[in-house]
């Protein structure tokens, strides 16, 4: 009986073990042949668009170690669970990047959907394209963290996202999405962190975001949101980070928001947030960012502010604030970065303050505060201090000796009013990445050894009284990227900058330079910059290698040379300007080879010949120009970029380097060109200027003018233009000014639309034959026709004494009659 009950014993557990499963060693096939689809994907896209010949070749490693031949929870970038089905996939730039970006859309993720038990999935920084799959995101039901950040997807957020309810994680950041935030998104009870932050979403926030109880991080900033910011996302009570920076959201900040006890940092910044800042704000003690710059909050800092004991940075720059700014600031002790003032603002700082900071500050900006005297010697304290912007004081002195041994990272102290010249120890510095000391009244040679600061990065001079020639030194900082030397009295030979290999930005305008125009920049660099100088000689040829140039002025030199022989050959150039300089010759059809080209001025030279017609070919003026920042806006934060001075509504005029991407201009004026108006340039849409004036051009004012539906000011004038003014301009809704004056045109000026209200005679002057309202001279088909008067009083006089001669005896032969009639008639009566 033993036996047998040892026998059955053996046997149950036999089959108690068999029906517990036992884990696989090897990945699900699906799962393997899924991720292999995918490599294989990714593989031939790399291989369409790569040369092994290249130099530059990289070989693709990323999946190596995905193979048939093993197991795919061993792979890199795969993770597996204890069952060995695939939980995690870390595939952030997995998809190769090529110098010319190459197409890759969202589709090749279509593999990938097939594995279910994925709880990871990290696509990151891979450039995908087109919409977001919802159905293949819809099969992942497990997925509790999902990284979708910085790719080009685009298109509405996909409502099967919102049925993932175990998601915690989702960061869809730096994308193109658009649309609103659906409703269906704050169901997602489990969500821990969101992140749609860059990308172009539209709408209100709404009150449901108060469902996110367990929300720790809510990330929406830099979108187009609008509104106010709900009082419910004061329910979000376990949130430690919240960023709605950089969108549209207007009224106060809610004071609910004070309930978020175990908020870290809060990113309420670039919006247009108004009111007081809330003045129990000192309650939120474990806030170490605080950022509300760039609003329009009023009233003074809030005295409880004192209270953030845990505060490292604060950013209150670019609002209304008013009162005086608070010296218990320099008393939080945790305190690294301090940003006050701002345009706009109207703080006041306290020259008679004495301050002995307990924090350890790294970082200090204190522009437009109405600081004076000397910089304030206490700065001197912070001995990691790397940041430092006093921009539009009243600062004045030396620039001091203490300051240049610091080893500052970044020092900026434009618009005040410093004086002397730069210590050479300012220069030896290895931190120094940004000087930016424009618009003051710095004088004297710049040190030799400026190279010395090999670091820097942005170095602004402009606007100051610095003499002598560029130090060959400069050739030493390997980091340059953008240089302004305009406005001083710089001079000599330019020669400097050939082994600047990062340099993109140069300005060297409005100096006293002379020689000829340097060809010695880097092939990279994208602006140059120097008229209103002495530079002679033609107009090198080998401008033309500097095959990324986008800004080349020279205006105000003495540039000679024919035009068409020295015209620089370079595609990317979208402004040229070479105003009054000595140049001749005519405007060759090649022109139209420029085909950025959005901003072109050759007034003021001797160019002769007629106006190409295929100068109606820029594709850049024939797009309305966007209200979109130049590329340079990076560095705005530090300088304020120098003008291109063109001439612009009757005046020259410094427009805006920043902004130069919203103008298109076409100046040709004060040369001795000749021949008819191409009819073509009315295919220029985008322009806002087009000036041919004082020339020798003759024929009509082309009728297709009517189209350019940008224009904002037509100068003809001082030509020998003949005809009529066509009534297609009273299409211009933008035209502001017409100048037509000294010219041979007859007829009617066009009423209607703009056309009425430009009654300015002056721009209408010296046109014999010129009629209309605009310079009160009735033309003639607008007086209604009539008999002359005197005619007229003929006529009357004549029908005057026709009545006489026949009313006279008619009227006397009338009484006699009348009269016998009534003797008779008493007569009668008598016997009666």
């Amino acid at each position: 009986m033993a036996t047998v009950s040892t026998q059955l014993s053996i046997l149950s557990l036999f089959f108690i073990l068999t029906s517990i499963p036992i884990p696989s060693f090897a990945c699900p096939l699906h799962q393997k042949q899924a991720l292999l689809r995918f490599k294989s994907t990714v593989t031939t896209i790399f291989k369409a668009n790569s040369d092994p010949t290249s130099v530059d070749y990289i070989p693709f490693v990323e999946l190596d170690s995905w193979n048939r031949s093993s197991d795919c929870c061993s792979w890199d970038r795969v993770k597996c669970s204890r069952t060995r089905n695939v939980t995690e996939l870390h595939l952030d730039t997995v998809v190769p990047m090529f110098a010319d970006p190459v197409p890759v859309y969202s589709d090749i993720l279509t593999p990938l959907f097939r594995i279910r038990s994925l709880k990871l999935l990290d696509i990151s920084m891979n450039s995908l394209q087109g919409e977001i799959p919802g159905d293949g995101f819809g099969n992942l039901t497990g997925l509790v963290h999902l990284d979708m950040m910085q790719n080009s997807f685009n298109g509405s957020i996909p409502g099967q996202l919102f049925r993932l309810t175990n998601l915690r994680y989702l960061d869809m950041s730096n994308n193109l999405l658009k649309g609103e935030l659906a409703p269906q998104l704050f169901q997602l009870e489990s969500l821990r962190f969101l992140d749609l932050s860059n990308n172009t979403l539209q709408g209100t926030l709404s009150s449901e975001v108060g469902k996110l109880r367990n929300l720790e991080s809510l990330r929406l900033n830099d979108n187009s949101l609008s509104g106010s910011i709900p009082e419910e996302i004061g329910n979000l009570k376990r949130l430690r980070d919240l960023s709605l920076g950089k969108n549209n959201f207007s009224g106060g900040i809610p004071t609910l928001i004070l309930h978020l006890k175990e908020l870290q940092s809060l990113d309420l910044s670039r919006n247009s947030l108004s009111m007081q800042i809330p003045a129990g704000i000192g309650r939120l003690s474990n806030m170490k960012t605080l950022e509300l710059s760039s609003n329009q909050l009023t009233g003074p800092i809030p005295s409880s502010m004192r209270n953030l004991t845990k505060l490292e940075s604060l950013r209150l720059t670019k609002n209304k604030l008013a009162g005086e700014i608070p010296t218990w600031l320099f008393k939080i002790s945790t305190l690294k970065e301090l940003f006050i003032g701002g345009e706009g603002n109207n703080l006041i700082w306290n020259n008679k303050a004495k301050i002995v900071p307990r924090c350890r500050l790294r970082q200090i900006s204190l522009p437009s505060c109405q600081i004076s005297g000397q910089i304030p010697e206490w700065i001197s304290s912070f001995k990691n201090l790397d940041f430092l912007d006093l921009t539009d004081n009243q600062l004045e002195g030396k620039f001091p000796d203490w300051l240049a041994e610091m080893d500052v990272g970044s020092i900026i102290l434009s618009d005040n009013n410093f004086t002397g010249s730069l210590p050479p120890r300012l220069f030896q510095s290895p931190r120094l990445s940004i000087l930016s000391l424009s618009r003051n009244n710095f004088s004297g040679e710049l040190p030799d050894n400026i190279g010395n600061a090999s670091g820097i990065m942005i170095f602004v001079l402009s606007g100051n009284k610095f003499s002598g020639q560029i130090p060959v030194s400069i050739s030493n900082i390997y980091r340059l990227l953008y240089l302004d030397f305009s406005r001083n009295q710089f001079s000599g030979e330019v020669h400097v900058f050939g082994h600047n290999p990062l340099l993109g930005f140069i300005d060297l305008s409005y100096n006293e330079f002379s020689g000829k125009i340097p060809t010695t920049f880097p092939k990279e660099i994208l602006m140059i910059s120097l008229g209103g100088n002495k530079f002679s000689g033609d107009l090198p040829w080998n401008l033309s290698n500097l095959v990324n140039l986008e800004l080349l002025d020279l205006h105000d030199n003495d540039v000679k040379g024919n035009l068409q022989d020295i015209l620089p050959q370079i595609p990317t150039l979208q402004v040229l300007s070479l105003r009054n300089n000595s140049i001749e010759g005519f405007i060759p059809r090649t022109i139209s080879n420029l085909t950025s080209l959005r901003i072109l001025d050759l007034s003021e030279n001797n160019l002769t010949g007629s106006i190409p017609q295929e100068m109606g070919s820029f594709a850049r003026m024939i797009n309305t120009p966007k209200n979109v920042l130049a590329p340079i806006d990076v560095f705005t934060f530090f300088i304020k970029f120098s003008d291109l001075v063109l001439n612009w509504k009757s005046s020259f005029q410094g427009l805006s380097s920043r902004y130069l991407n919203i103008y298109s201009f076409l100046d040709l004026s004060e040369n001795r060109l000749s021949g008819k108006i191409p009819a073509s340039l009315g295919n220029l849409k985008g322009l806002k200027l087009l000036n041919v004036s004082h020339n020798n051009i003759s024929g009509l004012i082309p009728m297709s003018f009517g189209n350019m539906q940008s224009l904002e000011t037509l100068d003809l004038s001082h030509n020998i233009i003949s005809g009529l003014i066509p009534e297609s301009l009273t299409k211009l809704d933008q035209l502001g000014i017409l100048d037509v004056s000294n010219n041979r045109l007859t007829g009617k000026i066009p009423v209607g639309g703009h056309m009425s209200t430009l009654t300015e005679s002056m721009y209408y002057a010296n046109n014999s034959g010129l009629c209309g309202m605009q310079i009160r001279i009735k033309c003639a088909e607008d007086i209604s026709p009539s008999k002359p008067k005197e005619k007229e009083d003929k006529n009357q006089s004549l029908i005057s004494w026709e009545t006489t001669l026949i009313g006279f005896p008619v009227g006397f032969f009338a009484t006699i009659f009348m009269m016998a009639y009534s003797l008779n008639f008493l007569h009668m009566f008598k016997f009666w």
